[in-house]
């Protein structure tokens, strides 16, 4: 009892000195300011501020809460019986093999905190590239159709006899397939994976960019640790074991068709926000799964089960996608006007007007909650109004007239939005999600 206590008490104190950084406030950044300008920056600069440990504790959370996204906590589950913990001969195994997955994910993030420490800020838009959108999309229809009994990961059997002369395949594979996870989740990390390699490329040290990514790691890997230790204790395999597989494989294919969309708009288009849309939406995946996409298998002899199936799945994948997108969708009132940044700057110099530029794409999900959340907000709005706003779409990176708008802006990552006073100075620069009540706020400072 007395372990119990000192251990919640630890959690709790964590949390309470935690809490200043890790609020929505500090994604925005006063140009100007004597203190090297934080009025909030990322949640990750707010705690280091406070100190490394912070930062690397800060890190770990940060690391912890991307696990829990539904871009890598659909994968846990199946990851772990991919390096077979689930089928260890002992606790120990288990562990071990946990373990070399887990180090296989740090060495794959290290490398980039030691290599951002010592070239700067590239990063950021590596991670968000359209071409690496569709390629996670792809994995993950990939990893769905295993869910549904296409394909198992096995090696060849000459390959895994080799290796197990070697020393054994479970400990190298698990090793493996942690850096090939860390891979997967990479570009799915959003502004967390961004805000500290952001960090990394300003102090340009090496030693601390890998200890910072190293903390990352271990939080993003943690739960796949958990559940590796304790698969020793999972229910036995049984026909439940099917239905879990094709729940986890309609969720996949449900991951990869939103990714999808944000690298293919016309996708999203399909989508409508109002009720009449979603009820239909619901209606088809409830039909779905009547029709068996969880509970029916393609093992079964009858071809009108088959069948039953595969529209069961199709019918709850689409569907459910296009009720998720339906139910994000947006409905703006801040009114953008279709110019230029050339064209905005002149016209509010002209007409003494403070300028708002959002750089967007249509894979960031964080602009698109920001697009959600934020300016679609009747307040925020009427006080943006004031503003000459325009939003830069940096959707294809290869665009020579963006990447030179971004590198005259120092722009980094995605999400970013600029405030620019009545005189053309830079006043404020956010570079993560804002809640509408502190971005009404910010635009309240702006003259």
């Amino acid at each position: 009892m007395r372990s119990s206590t000192r251990i919640h008490a630890t959690l709790a104190a964590l949390v309470v000195l935690l809490a200043p950084g890790l609020v929505w406030a500090d994604a925005c950044r006063v140009a100007g300011r004597a203190d090297g300008g934080v009025a909030g920056t990322d949640a990750f600069t707010a705690a280091l501020s406070q100190g490394p440990l912070y930062a690397a504790l800060a890190a770990l959370v940060g690391g912890l809460a991307v696990s829990l996204t539904p871009c890598v906590y659909p994968m846990i589950v199946v990851t772990v019986s991919v390096f077979g913990a689930r089928e260890a001969r002992s606790r120990r195994q288990g562990l071990a093999l946990s373990l070399a997955f887990v180090l296989g994910i740090v060495a794959m993030f290290v490398p980039l905190g030691v290599v951002a420490g010592m070239t700067g800020g590239m990063f950021g838009s590596l991670l968000q590239s359209r071409a690496v959108v569709v390629g996670i999309s792809v994995i993950f229809l990939a990893l769905a159709a295993s869910m549904f009994g296409a394909f198992e990961f096995t090696l060849p059997s000459a390959v895994a006899n080799r290796l197990a002369r070697v020393g054994g395949i479970g400990y190298r594979g698990a090793f493996v397939l942690g850096i090939v996870s860390g891979i997967i989740a990479a570009p799915c990390t959003g502004p967390v994976l961004t805000g500290i390699l952001l960090w990394i490329a300003q102090i340009q040290d090496p030693v601390l960019g890998g200890g910072a990514m190293a903390a990352f790691a271990l939080g993003l890997g943690t739960p796949f640790f958990l559940v590796g230790a304790f698969a020793l204790q999972l229910p036995k395999s049984g026909r439940w074991m099917v239905h879990v597989k094709s729940l986890l494989g309609i969720g996949l294919v449900i991951v990869a068709l939103y990714f999808l969309s944000t690298a293919f708009p016309q996708v999203s288009a399909l989508a409508q926000p109002d009720g009449l849309f979603l009820g239909a939406m619901g209606v088809l995946v409830v039909a779905g799964v009547l029709l068996g996409a969880i509970h029916r298998s393609f093992d079964e002899p009858s071809r009108g089960v088959k069948i039953r199936k595969a529209v069961g799945i199709l019918s709850t994948s689409v569907a459910g996608t296009l009720l998720v997108l339906g139910a994000l969708k947006p409905s703006s009132t801040l009114s953008w006007q279709a110019l230029t940044y050339e064209q905005a700057k002149a016209e509010a110099l002209g007409a003494k007007r403070p300028l708002l530029v959002d750089f967007t794409a249509d894979w960031c999900v964080a602009c698109k909650k920001l697009d959600r959340s934020t300016f679609s907000q009747p307040e925020v709005a009427a006080e943006a109004g004031r503003f000459v706003a325009i939003k830069v779409d940096a959707t294809n990176d290869d665009d020579p007239a963006v990447e030179a708008v971004k590198d005259h802006l120092d722009v980094v990552g995605l999400p970013t939005v600029l405030l620019f006073d009545s005189a053309g100075n830079e006043a404020v620069r956010c570079t993560d999600f804002v809640p509408a009540d502190t971005f009404l706020k910010v635009l309240q400072r702006v003259d």
